[in-house]
């Protein structure tokens, strides 16, 4: 089950970095062909921002697996230990309900776009729109790996696995 995990999170992983890589490419190709040939790519923009969508939505479940989205841990710093477990418990079946709900939420949206057109590419707004389905499902998949580690300490599970340390990160103990 771990090692299905760590290609699961790589395969997530390399995925952000060929969204982050084709847009990076596209708009610098857009750039140059500007100043080099005074004609631009009338889609690039349009790509690029579609990719960002999608890249937004399929890293926020590797960006959770670190502990990178805002916490305010007040009330759980207050609360004994069982009931900092009881609270992060309560916080991963919120997070699950609510996860579930955009799943279901994103796809009645998206599919209700299919019919309509993107200006510059012409691609169907399904594609575009079937990031947040598919960005949710993914944080599903994701929180159900890091809830018992999550739980039972307050740990992240993937820090090592990704070459980071807790003080490499922002709010870490140098940062």
């Amino acid at each position: 089950m771990k090692r299905l995990e760590d290609v699961f999170v790589m395969v997530n992983g390399w995925a952000v970095v060929a969204m982050l890589s084709a847009m990076a490419l596209i708009v610098g190709a857009n750039i140059s062909l500007r100043y080099l040939t005074a004609h631009s790519l009338p889609w690039a923009d349009e790509a690029a921002r579609y990719l960002m969508i999608w890249m937004t939505f399929v890293s926020a479940g590797l960006v959770l697996r670190i502990g990178g989205h805002v916490a305010i841990t007040n009330l759980q710093d207050s609360l004994p230990s069982t009931g900092r477990k009881l609270l992060r418990a309560c916080i991963v079946l919120i997070l699950l309900a609510f996860f579930g709900f955009m799943v279901h939420v994103g796809w009645q949206y998206a599919q209700r776009m299919q019919y309509q057109v993107t200006p510059a590419l012409r691609l169907p707004f399904l594609y575009v729109y079937a990031a947040m389905p598919v960005g949710f499902a993914l944080l599903i998949v994701h929180l159900l790996l890091i809830a018992r580690p999550f739980i039972a300490a307050g740990r992240y599970k993937s820090l090592r696995a990704l070459g980071l340390e807790a003080e490499a990160l922002p709010g870490g103990a140098n940062g």
